[in-house]
């Protein structure tokens, strides 16, 4: 699956929150803390850029996918 390039850090937020089971905890500036506690403990900070770069994006859908022990490309396809 190819990366998508017009993908918003609300966005992205918004995916996390609504199908994977995080939820935000603070925020820093742009960048938003998420956390989640299933399956395991998993901090993560998003920020909210319009658009993420492309760099950014893989990164944190990488620990994502480690974190919820799924592919990467299953995270975008609920989009």
């Amino acid at each position: 699956m190819k990366m998508p390039r017009d993908l918003s850090g609300a966005e992205l937020i918004k995916l996390l929150c609504k199908h994977w089971g995080y939820r935000r905890v603070n925020q820093e500036g742009s960048h938003v803390i998420l956390e989640t506690d299933t399956p395991r403990h998993h901090r993560i900070a998003v920020p909210n850029h319009n658009p993420m770069r492309i760099g950014t994006l893989n990164a944190i859908l990488r620990a994502v996918a480690e974190a919820q022990g799924v592919e990467k490309e299953s995270i975008l396809e609920r989009r």
